[in-house]
């Protein structure tokens, strides 16, 4: 439960640059960036964005686009299928097929880095990025979690390296009760975290976004 079965591989299609939509669903679909400067003959490294609760893939991406292009990284967000996403109504299920789906396509059309793939998210979207990146450690080398509420992996699997970042002041999810516990928990369990906290509330600061893409391409 909540594995993820697509890898990076040689593309065998040819994709576009720029701001594409994912076309794999009418209704909740998702977006993918990829820089002009993208060569298929260098792997470009990729960060799959998670939204918020009642969010949506145009507004995951917002929050980071401006600092993809210098790094050349292409950014992958998706729709979750309900209003948030399925751990944290239920169990995972149709979130991770749809991901996996969406995973597959970018795979299959651009050549991407396997030492740089990323899974972030920001609130609910943050939550689930590390549920799922540790419980596919093995596909994600890292995991950015923005002001993250909880943590429930299916399994521990791999070694990804770990950003996290909160606002002091989060009046939506409380510091002492999230990241403040999270962390610790993280480091027991024997990962690599970094760990950032901030003046300010629910909200991702451009610093952090700056130290967050600095950390994952370092």
């Amino acid at each position: 439960m909540g594995q993820l079965s697509s890898r990076p591989d040689l593309p065998v299609e040819r994709g576009a640059s720029g701001l594409l939509p994912l076309g794999l669903d009418t209704q909740r679909d998702g977006l993918l960036y990829v820089p002009v400067n993208y060569q298929a003959g260098h792997p470009a490294p990729l960060i799959l964005m998670l939204h918020g609760a009642g969010g949506d893939a145009e507004g995951a991406l917002g929050l980071i686009e401006g600092f993809a292009a210098p790094i050349g990284a292409i950014l992958l967000a998706v729709d979750s299928r309900r209003e948030t996403w399925d751990i944290i109504l239920d169990q995972y299920g149709s979130d991770i097929t749809f991901i996996d789906q969406a995973l597959a396509q970018t795979f299959t059309r651009y050549a991407i880095d396997p030492t740089h793939i990323a899974i972030a998210g920001f609130s609910d979207g943050a939550s689930y990025a590390l549920s799922a990146g540790l419980t596919n450690g093995d596909l994600f080398t890292h995991i950015i979690s923005f002001s993250p509420g909880f943590l429930a992996p299916a399994d521990q699997i791999g070694a990804p390296q770990i950003f996290i970042s909160h606002g002091k002041w989060d009046n939506v999810l409380p510091i002492d009760h999230c990241s403040r516990r999270i962390v610790p928990q993280l480091q027991a369990a024997g990962y690599q975290v970094v760990y950032q906290e901030f003046d300010g509330s629910h909200t991702i600061p451009q610093s952090i976004v700056r130290n967050a893409f600095n950390w994952f391409m370092a």
